[in-house]
């Protein structure tokens, strides 16, 4: 990834992706489902990144930080005496400030990059924010963030698979519900884009590519966050309904955890050192 495309990436944070509107939302919420019918298991789904940290310790790593914009996510650092925020975007570090105050300390860094030392933190959480580096520098920031773990200590990563086998074998299902509601009928790869950030750039890995480049170097385990993504909430689950429909969802994610971490769009990568 290029120093001009790192450039961009940060631009758009800066200009767009954390600037608050009116309702007090981040313009970035819209790549979220914030509708009342999916609350509850958006809620549940934001805390299984618990499942994959040490509750308590000194320092917690904010790999991409953002400006820690959902209140579940200020959850991960309450057992810890500091959250050390990392970002490419002073547009966000201004905001998680705001958002967290002296529980904070702000860092503007690079992800595959990090300026601490080696074992400097008891515990590190990156919330989508990997997948805005290039594949190539994906080994990288695994690295990085494997580097500045204490031993004995683990991280939670989450970010999206690339073509998640489980969207699309809901392809045909995705193809009628366009066709009913007057819409273009997409191609899959199309349509799957459309889970990308317009104007900041993107790439994804497969589970495959994680146990190969980042498995065989370091001990991981893929426990499931969130199988269904924001296009397939929007489209699918309704008012009537939808809320006992995602509580089954999410009872199966915890029945079947290997086949939904693996499968479904969001796994939770847990590094253990």
């Amino acid at each position: 990834m290029t120093n001009e495309t790192k450039q961009k990436v940060r631009e758009f944070y800066d200009e767009v992706g954390w600037q608050q509107e009116d309702n007090g939302l981040y313009q970035n919420a819209r790549y979220e489902d914030l509708r009342p019918v999916s609350r509850e298991y958006i809620h549940k789904t934001r805390l299984r990144v618990m499942n994959g940290l040490v509750p308590t310790g000194k320092f917690l790593l904010d790999a991409g930080s953002g400006p820690v914009q959902y209140e579940e996510y200020k959850v991960y650092s309450q057992g810890y005496q500091k959250r050390v925020c990392l970002d490419i975007s002073i547009q966000a570090l201004k905001e998680a400030r705001t958002r967290i105050g002296d529980h904070g300390l702000f860092v503007v860094g690079d992800l595959a990059n990090l300026p601490f030392r080696p074992e400097s933190f008891d515990g590190a959480v990156s919330m989508h924010a990997i997948h805005h580096l290039a594949l190539t520098e994906h080994p990288r920031a695994y690295n990085e963030i494997h580097r500045v773990l204490a031993n004995g200590r683990t991280a939670a990563i989450v970010n999206g698979w690339h073509e998640p086998r489980l969207i699309l074998a809901l392809e045909p299902l995705i193809a009628l519900r366009r066709k009913l509601a007057g819409l273009p009928v997409k191609k899959k790869k199309e349509w799957l884009k459309e889970e990308n950030a317009k104007g900041t750039f993107v790439q994804k890995m497969t589970p495959e590519w994680l146990t190969r480049e980042i498995g065989s170097k370091m001990n991981i385990e893929i426990k499931p966050w969130r199988s269904m993504s924001t296009q397939l909430l929007r489209w699918f689950i309704r008012p009537f309904g939808g809320k006992a429909f995602l509580r089954f969802v999410y009872w199966l994610e915890e029945r079947f955890p290997k086949f939904f971490a693996e499968n479904g769009q969001y796994p939770l990568i847990v590094i253990k050192k």
